[in-house]
């Protein structure tokens, strides 16, 4: 099992949720977050003021996925986030030890 975390700009997530509809993906976590890598922010100007934007808002999303699905799952959200522009976000992949469906006592890729 593995832990799949992307982040990516948040007007691809409907994109995204439905590619991983698409290849059976059941469950994910969606939160909104903030941040900046090689884009580094920008400046806007409001009113006559320009302001630097250090932390660009972005979707962070979590997938507990069963080894299967890992190959697919990354191509799904590489195809449907990606735009070719800066900012398009990453992916990250950890082991996941456990999993553990609260409601039945489900273990390991049953819970999943």
């Amino acid at each position: 099992m593995k832990l799949v975390t992307a982040v990516i700009k948040p007007f691809k997530l409907d994109e995204v949720r439905e590619a991983l509809s698409a290849i059976g993906v059941q469950g994910i976590t969606v939160s909104e977050v903030k941040g900046f890598g090689r884009q580094k922010g920008h400046t806007e100007l409001y009113r006559g003021t320009e302001y630097v934007i250090d932390f660009l808002p972005k979707t962070k999303i979590e997938i507990a996925i069963d080894d299967a699905l890992l190959d697919s799952a990354i191509e799904a959200i590489s195809a449907a986030a990606k735009s070719g522009k800066i900012g398009d976000g990453k992916i990250f992949v950890t082991p996941l030890e456990q999993a553990i469906r609260i409601r039945t006592g489900e273990y390991g890729p049953d819970a999943l």
